[in-house]
């Protein structure tokens, strides 16, 4: 409520409109604000797992069909330049839940540098325990909801530890780096534990909170022969046509979850929130790249990377009646997730969250730039991020700058980049196809700063 007041407060005090309208807007602002406070919104955060940022209908895609995250998007405010804290699953999701960039909560990959040998799965864990600890040690935005009455959901894909951990109230079993086979064949397999939850959550009258996990597209790309068989074509490879038909696997996946909350009546004060973990791109989608033969699966400049196919993804907000559908050019980032649910819920975000919420029309329109960094994804170093680090990103309009570090890598990632600088004009070259800093020493000396400043390296 305070929060809401003072957004009112400051649209007025700089509005030019005349004092009817004034009034009009302060009254309706109020309501607002009580409503919030008097019936918080459901909340559910979607949460697509390996997937470029081009590869929606909405998004423009020449080949994939995604009809249920295309009618979603034209019920949504949608921000085409949402970016991501990292490139990699762990740390990318446990920025969205503290608010934080991962050198401030320190889980800046997916893997310790030190690993268990052989199968001692329970080694692992214990080694890992003190990074989850330092973990805990920021609040995050799923514990203040259950705190403050809401019964939260945790299903697919969570990383540190169980979903008690998390401070969801409900959830399902945990077992090695993603979850239980169980929980990852959320989607693949139905949604039965997911719509228990909201039966018993609407049973209840209570506010919810729902963590839509799923594992789709990610790997195994297995989709069923009806949508792979779409996707073969002359001239595409299989893995092209395999991952093309898993994000429309996807697609149908949160179709049918939208469905069913329409059916339990459950949308009409429910903020919907669409986001991914990092970027996806098939290996073959750039074979000819004689670099290929470092990376996995995926392209090289994708997951994992500092490049648009690694950070970027649309950001969605669909709320009835408060929100209204548009395209906006503004920056968003999965640092804004937190302060943008708390101000939904009439909640208090921690002070000194470096996010903005997303609701709040003057904030998206000040910022002006967004940062990220890269680390190894293998090995963290507990209490030393820096000790990993492999780029740290800014993009300021179109002009987006690359630094490169040369942290710790057992996998040797990004050993084939020896540039120290990269720049890229995202306007005329949204694929950074055209390196660009030695014909624009002043924007790289100008971004550069502005990125160290962001974060300073010893």
């Amino acid at each position: 409520m305070k929060q809401i007041m003072t957004q009112t407060h400051t649209m007025l005090s700089t509005s030019k409109i005349h004092l009817p309208g004034v009034l009009l807007l302060a009254i309706a602002l109020v309501f607002a604000a009580k409503a919030y406070a008097d019936q918080p919104p459901n909340i559910v955060l979607i949460l697509s797992d390996d997937q470029a940022w081009t590869d929606y209908g909405f998004m423009g895609h020449e080949a994939i069909k995604t009809p249920h995250l295309d009618k979603l998007a034209s019920r949504s405010v949608v921000f085409k330049r949402g970016y991501l804290a990292a490139p990699v699953c762990r740390p990318s999701l446990a920025s969205m839940v503290t608010g934080l960039y991962p050198f401030d909560h320190g889980v800046t990959g997916n893997e310790l540098s030190v690993k268990p040998r052989g199968r001692a799965r329970e080694r692992h864990q214990e080694l890992d325990q003190p990074l989850q600890d330092g973990f805990y040690k920021h609040p995050g935005f799923i514990e203040l909801l259950t705190s403050n009455g809401y019964l939260a959901h945790q299903s697919g894909k969570w990383w540190e530890g169980s979903w008690k951990d998390g401070g969801f109230t409900h959830g399902m079993k945990m077992e090695g780096r993603h979850g239980s086979k169980e929980s990852l064949a959320i989607g693949r397999e139905g949604l039965k534990p997911v719509t228990d939850f909201v039966d018993m959550a609407v049973g209840q009258d209570k506010p919810f909170f729902l963590w839509y996990g799923v594992f789709l597209p990610h790997t195994p790309h297995n989709p069923p022969a009806r949508l792979l068989n779409k996707y073969k074509k002359e001239g595409r490879a299989l893995d092209v046509a395999k991952y093309y038909a898993m994000c429309e696997w996807l697609d149908e996946t949160c179709g049918e979850l939208l469905a069913y909350l329409e059916k339990k009546g459950a949308l009409e004060n429910t903020l919907i929130v669409y986001i991914c973990d990092n970027g996806w791109a098939a290996r073959s989608t750039r074979a000819d790249d004689p670099n290929q033969k470092k990376s996995m699966a995926y392209a090289l400049r994708s997951k994992t990377s500092p490049y648009e196919n690694g950070i970027r993804t649309p950001i969605m907000l669909s709320w009835r009646g408060k929100i209204e559908p548009r395209d906006d050019p503004n920056f968003a980032h999965s640092i804004d997730l937190f302060p943008t649910i708390a101000a939904a819920a009439g909640l208090e975000a921690p002070e000194g969250l470096p996010g903005i919420n997303l609701l709040d029309e003057t904030a998206r329109n000040d910022r002006k730039t967004v940062f990220g960094s890269v680390h190894s994804t293998q090995n963290i170093t507990i209490g030393n991020p820096d000790d990993t680090l492999q780029y740290l990103w800014g993009i300021e309009g179109d002009w987006k700058l690359l630094v490169r570090y040369h942290g710790k890598d057992v996998r040797n990632a990004h050993i084939w980049d020896t540039k120290p600088v990269r720049l890229y004009n995202l306007k005329n070259d949204p694929h950074e196809e055209n390196e660009l800093s030695a014909q624009h020493p002043e924007i790289v000396g100008r971004l550069r700063a502005k990125i160290e400043a962001w974060h300073s390296v010893d």
